[in-house]
């Protein structure tokens, strides 16, 4: 789970590799091929920095901008829609325990720490 500036961050030195692979790519010559591999590297990176968010976190809470709740889940209001399963586990880096709740009509799943 990066923190919104690391993302920034990756995605900025995504695009200097970006750059650099373009420009490698228009010298020609034997540092084309680095280019590419530059360009292809810095695109992953920016893709990755734009598409990863905290885990346990609905796309919803994120757009939101709402405080993680404990152990990187939902924080607050839970909708009715959602109701808990069985499902328990404790997440490996915060050892809270965490309930899994599910909307049965579309699967969409919602974690919340436990006590």
């Amino acid at each position: 789970m990066l923190s919104q500036s690391i993302r920034f961050l990756a995605f900025g030195i995504g695009a200097l590799i970006f750059i650099g692979g373009l420009a490698a790519i228009g010298a020609g010559g034997s540092n084309a091929g680095g280019g590419v591999l530059a360009v292809a590297i810095a695109a992953a990176i920016m893709v990755a920095a734009v598409l990863q968010r905290p885990r346990y976190r609905s796309g919803a809470a994120e757009r939101n901008h709402e405080v993680p709740g404990p152990g990187g889940g939902e924080s607050g209001y839970i909708e009715p829609r959602f109701v808990p399963t069985s499902e328990v586990f404790t997440d490996p880096a915060s050892r809270r325990l965490m309930r899994v709740f599910v909307d049965p009509r579309t699967g969409e799943r919602r974690y919340r720490a436990e006590g």
